[in-house]
């Protein structure tokens, strides 16, 4: 049988069981596809049964030849892994080949973190006098003050809106919701922009209740938040790789250092894991001497 016969219902199992957001769906098949790319092409087992652990060793030295990074590679492995997962909970296979199989170690790199001042600065450069101005601070306040992801973002619906209670509905990955408190600055933003500019928009067929637009009326897509924070970045002359997501990890790190407990700094983001929110206790080394000269007794 061949190996795309499993991919199906690989992708029902990771739907409906694993509950995987879209894109982490798209990249674990993606993943599969790539090793049985390697496998036909290099004349490995025909068989899902017979490949082996030699066989996905082989496959990890190859997608280390790719000069994948170390992210990419652990998320490769970690497709495989799901896949080979899979197959045993199918019992298709009697062995699983991939449970040995270890991931690249990846270090703990802190994320970049923007001032509020430079936060201030970005949202600041908006041509406000732009039919889109409103809908970029909108977006930009938004990303900011709830700590969104960007895919949280572009399917916010205005039925999410609780602005009576102050808060938003979110839905994170694997589809889990949660409830963020928006701030003043956003919700004014937000309500300017679906008061004022929106409702002269006719929002296309499965995008009426998705809050914010393209000019055609759509749901906006990933590559186009990011290039508006890339062009408010640069006309706000700040020199650093910004991303949508900066504004999320910027939010986390100001929310910890102004005293916010970690636990529901967590709940805010949607991690799984209080080990995820953790590295937004970072401290630089300004913060640190600081606490030394400060309070260390040797200093008073």
């Amino acid at each position: 049988m061949g190996y795309g016969t499993y991919i199906n219902g690989f992708r029902s199992y990771l739907q409906l069981e694993r509950g995987l957001s879209v894109n982490t769906l798209h990249a674990y098949i993606h993943d599969v596809d790539l090793l049985f790319n390697f496998l036909n092409e290099e004349k490995y087992a025909t068989n899902i049964s017979d490949v082996t652990q030699d066989d996905l060793a082989e496959f990890i030295n190859y997608i280390n030849k790719l000069k994948l990074g170390a992210n990419t590679q652990a998320r490769v492995i970690s497709g495989i892994k799901a896949f080979f997962k899979y197959l045993m909970l199918e019992r298709i296979i009697e062995r699983n080949p991939s449970e040995l199989i270890e991931s690249p170690q990846l270090g703990r790199k802190f994320p970049e973190v923007l001032n509020i001042e430079d936060i201030s600065k970005i949202i600041d450069t908006v041509d406000l006098s732009q039919a889109e101005g409103e809908r970029n601070k909108a977006i930009l306040e938004t990303l900011y003050g709830c700590g969104l992801r960007v895919s949280e973002l572009i399917n916010l619906k205005i039925s999410d809106l609780h602005f009576r209670e102050g808060i938003i509905s979110v839905t994170g990955k694997g589809d889990k919701q949660r409830l963020v408190p928006i701030g003043d600055s956003a919700l004014k933003q937000i309500n300017t922009y679906k008061n004022q500019i929106r409702v002269q928009l006719t929002p296309q067929k499965k995008s009426e209740d998705i809050l914010f637009l393209n000019r055609n009326g759509r749901k906006m897509s990933r590559q186009m938040v990011f290039l508006i924070v890339k062009k408010q970045v640069e006309k706000a002359g700040i020199r650093k790789n910004i991303s949508p997501h900066t504004l999320r990890h910027s939010f986390a790190t100001h929310l910890v250092q102004n005293g916010a407990d970690l636990r529901a700094v967590q709940e805010l983001l949607g991690h799984a894991s209080i080990t995820t929110t953790e590295i937004y206790t970072h401290l630089d080394s300004d913060d640190l001497r600081k606490a030394i000269l400060d309070f260390h007794p040797r200093n008073q």
